[in-house]
């Protein structure tokens, strides 16, 4: 509770410097648009999905950030929709805790892994024909990695780190796959896809969405990213003025990097200020259609 009540005062002391007509915009988008997750629905095309997984839906959830004042609102919000949807599997791309302010200089980052456990909580709570998958994000890996790895497994979650799993359906197959936190973990994309018989589709889950560029000089398929929270403030003609590193060349959205697709989630939570604009919150829901479907 102490961290809560200090960002409602950050944001009375900020409506005192910088004026109430600014800290209304601050507010409404606190209370509005970063409150409310949109759903997003992605057809991806992939050329070498068996005929009989066409159709198969994945949804994808990113940057919870959880607290118990502000964040947990999209999250609950978000697990609504997704229960809503009955997707074939759930993707949790990573940041399910923040790393304190002046972490880098306090011995006060593992404080951030105490959100583990109720954001996981929470994320139990999520339905889909074949459960959820998980990786962990940056905040995840610098906080405390073994307590949010074990919120997360002790919830019935699969944490995919540097390994795959073949996700099969009428004798049909494509691999997860997932790599560890590729800004301050140790991500081993060969050792990931090793198993993978050549030919074989594989979505990767990586936290970083830069990181397609060395996805795309392998065998991957589509790789669902978060991190960059889609700027989580984008202004008009400049766009976002704060994108994190290696969420800079592929902020959001959809890019194909050769044979490989890349989507970046907006994610669900924000990180020191509780503010979004034109960046909401977001729920995707994607559906692979093969060309090979007869």
């Amino acid at each position: 509770m102490h961290f809560s009540l200090s960002r409602r005062k950050f944001l009375k002391g900020a409506a005192a410097t910088v004026g109430v007509g600014t800290i209304g915009l601050a507010v409404d988008a606190s209370y509005g648009e970063a409150a409310h997750p949109q759903l997003v629905r992605v057809e991806v095309p992939l050329p070498r999905l068996p005929a009989e997984l066409d159709g198969f839906t994945i949804v994808q959830l990113s940057d919870f950030h959880y607290d118990e004042e502000f964040t947990i609102v999209p999250i609950r919000r978000a697990i609504e929709i997704v229960n809503g949807l009955n997707p074939d599997l759930i993707a949790l791309t990573g940041d399910f805790v923040t790393i304190p302010p002046l972490a880098d200089y306090l011995p006060t980052a593992k404080y951030g892994a105490h959100a583990a456990e109720p954001c996981a909580a929470m994320l139990s709570q999520l339905r889909s024909r074949l459960g959820s998958f998980a990786i962990l994000g940056n905040h995840d890996t610098d906080s405390d990695a073994s307590r949010v790895k074990a919120a997360l497994l002790s919830r019935g979650m699969t944490l995919l780190e540097n390994r795959a799993i073949p996700i099969e359906q009428s004798g049909k197959r494509f691999w997860l796959a997932g790599v560890a936190d590729v800004l301050v973990g140790k991500p081993d994309l060969d050792a990931t896809l090793k198993p993978i018989p050549a030919g074989e589709p594989v979505v990767l889950l990586a936290h970083e969405p830069d990181f397609a560029d060395e996805a795309a000089k392998h065998a991957v398929d589509l790789q669902l990213s978060g991190h960059s929270h889609g700027g989580q403030a984008r202004l008009p003609i400049i766009g976002a003025p704060f994108l994190p590193d290696m969420a800079r060349k592929y902020p959001w959205g959809m890019y194909h990097i050769g044979a490989t697709t890349l989507y970046t989630n907006s994610g669900l939570g924000t990180i020191r200020i509780p503010i979004r604009i034109n960046a909401p919150p977001e729920v995707t829901l994607f559906t692979l259609r093969s060309a090979r479907k007869k």
